[in-house]
């Protein structure tokens, strides 16, 4: 390793952490002002130097405005020194359940000549950082490691958190060469004025969050706002010294790093970005549809292998990724892997969709063999189900075909014929003010894999019809633009997004309430006031037509698995398909687009027909 680069790194750290120091010194210094003169005062009158009506006078107005100071200035401190500084959502790993994992980082921190972290912990994302967590208020501080005794004044070392994605789809050396400027950060952070300083910064964005609570009374929220001002403006002042700081540390861990392993980093930087891929693939085509319909994926982190070497068979650019697959996996310095990733999974969930923090009656978990019955038919069914409420609530007559049974079911027919251009206008609704009844199922995501957007959904068809997801959309200049589509799709699709407004506003009602009674005391609250709502949503915005085009799609699939035989199924990359005659279908979305966006059934038709599948027989729904 280079020392100079090191020693250059750490010295710039430790200038930039003694500037944030002096912020707060100076903070100090003014607050011990008035105190000062008000002492000066008081020992002048004491002498008999400073006497007289004057003098009296003056010692009154700087007293007692010096212990008002000292009061809010000692009431700040407190707070700043108490507040519980955020701490990442992660599932702990002890010891006991990783030996080989904390081995290997030991030996890595014993390599790079920096101590090791005081524990290990992972995350449901594709990165790794540390994590200070020493403040009494998360509890102990972890035992220190075997033949390293901590002293009472000696820091604790941070906690080293990781990606779960790296250790499944990562071999050990790749692990170990990702991890290494990482676990290379402990050295700067143990020097005492970098620790005091990030001390002192994590503190004040602490006591900003609290003065920042909601649900205080008048006279408390009033000094909380006080305080918070004053950690504001501290924030203020050390945000660019703290900022070249932290760069100055990760300069120093990198140059550090370079000794070990720094052959293998390159290779294994290719691996990160493709897992970061993988997972975010995973994440919103194949595990937001089953969050969506209250079960959640038990394990994630395999499910990563399983996109990845998919994406390695059907890319030409990812064929020498398979060959690593023979290598030992990171994840076997695990003791129980299938115990991890399940914990793991459920915290993806909770962080990326929201919910129970514990598996329930209605937040199941579901294994990948179950997905395509549990997941997949019954998201195509409940959106078939949406669809052909929305269409009674426009008046739309049945589709009767003699030759059927029940000739006025659901049928995919009866879409078609409304759909199509120049057929038979529909009847007007019996009540046509009545507002729509929400439905008790929770909403489903598209039919290949996106999820609907609870983002800014209007709960009325007037709002949706004056722009938006009702069939306007906005253009580069800001003004609005019509979605391409007839009048019926238009006006189908406003009815399919107020109906699923109105569920999810149900649904997030419920939830609420659910979330609320199973936090733990040790729970992560993701919002003040809100325990369901979790922080990273993974919801996209969609448009009205995009909604429409998911539930016809999911009409169609439901007629093709229950009168051609087809069956639902898993894509690694874009999560629920459906397989006709053992091939998936791939070029259902444009025919589909052509019915709303022309109202033009033929290309559908045609391929209905070339499949075997009837149109005019009723549907399965839920």
């Amino acid at each position: 390793m280079s020392g100079i680069g090191v020693e250059a790194g750490a010295q710039a750290a430790r200038s930039r952490a003694l500037a944030v120091l002096r912020v707060r010194s100076r903070a100090l210094a003014v607050a011990v002002l008035p105190a000062g003169a008000a002492v000066i005062l008081l020992t002048g009158a004491s002498t008999g130097h400073l006497v007289g009506p004057g003098w009296d006078a003056a010692r009154w107005g700087v007293g007692v405005p010096a212990v008002l100071v000292l009061l809010a200035a000692a009431g700040v401190g407190l707070v700043v020194a108490r507040a519980r500084p955020a701490i990442s959502p992660t599932v702990p790993v002890p010891e006991e359940s990783a030996p080989d994992l904390y081995r290997m980082v030991r030996d890595l921190a014993d390599r790079l000549e920096v101590p090791a972290p005081s524990a290990i912990a992972l995350t449901p994302d594709c990165d790794s950082w540390l994590e200070d967590r020493a403040h009494s208020a998360h509890g102990p501080p972890p035992r220190p490691a075997p033949g390293r005794p901590a002293g009472p004044r000696t820091p604790v070392p941070p906690v080293l958190v990781i990606g779960s994605p790296f250790l499944w789809w990562m071999r050990v050396g790749e692990l170990r060469a990702v991890l290494a400027p990482v676990i290379a950060g402990t050295g700067p952070s143990a020097h005492p004025d970098i620790a005091a300083a990030r001390r002192f910064v994590r503190g004040l964005d602490a006591a900003v969050a609290v003065a920042s609570a909601p649900g205080r009374r008048p006279p408390v929220r009033g000094l909380c706002a006080a305080v918070g001002w004053v950690a504001r403006l501290l924030l203020r002042g050390c945000r660019e010294h703290a900022t070249q700081m932290e760069r100055g540390v990760a300069a120093a861990a990198a140059e550090r790093a370079q000794a070990v392993d720094y052959g293998l980093r390159i290779v294994a930087q290719e691996q990160v970005g493709l897992a970061y891929a993988g997972w975010d693939r995973l994440l919103t085509r194949v595990a937001l549809p089953a969050w969506r319909m209250g079960r959640w994926p038990s394990r994630l982190d395999a499910g990563v292998v399983a996109a990845l070497t998919e994406l390695s068979r059907r890319d030409r650019l990812a064929e020498g990724f398979t060959s690593r697959l023979g290598e030992r996996p990171a994840c076997d310095l695990l003791e129980e892997p299938g115990a991890v990733d399940e914990a793991a999974s459920l915290l993806a969930a909770r962080l990326f969709h929201g919910g129970p923090t514990t598996p329930c009656a209605d937040w199941a978990p579901v294994d990948w063999q179950a997905y395509p019955e549990e997941v997949v038919d019954r998201t195509w069914r409940v959106d078939a189900a949406r669809l052909h409420r929305a269409l009674d609530a426009l008046g739309v007559r049945p589709s009767r075909h003699p030759g059927t049974p029940d000739p006025g079911g659901p049928t995919l027919a009866r879409v078609l014929d409304h759909l199509t251009t120049g057929g038979t206008p529909p009847a007007e609704p019996a009540h046509p003010h009545e507002p729509l009844r929400p439905a008790p199922v929770r909403p489903g995501p598209r039919a290949d894999g996106g999820g609907y957007s609870s983002q800014g959904s209007p709960a009325s068809d007037d709002v949706t019809r004056s722009g938006g997801v009702g069939g306007r959309g906005m253009d580069a200049d800001g003004e609005a633009e019509a979605e391409p589509g007839t009048d019926r799709s238009v006006a189908l699709a406003a009815r399919l997004t107020a109906e699923l407004a109105r569920e999810e506003a149900q649904a997030l009602r419920a939830g609420k309430g659910a979330a609320g009674a199973l936090q733990g005391p040790d729970s992560v609250a993701w919002a003040p006031g809100d325990p369901g709502l979790p922080p990273f949503p993974l919801q996209p915005h969609r448009t009205g037509r995009e909604l429409l085009a998911d539930h016809v799609t999911a009409m169609v699939c439901c007629a093709a698995v229950d009168t051609a035989g087809a069956v639902p199924a898993l894509d690694w990359l874009d999560g629920p398909s459906l397989l006709l005659d053992g091939e998936r279908a791939a070029d259902l979305a444009p025919k589909v687009l052509t019915l709303i966006e022309d109202g033009d059934p033929g290309p559908l038709r045609d391929w209905l027909t070339a499949f075997g599948i009837r149109p005019e027989k009723p549907v399965r729904l839920v």
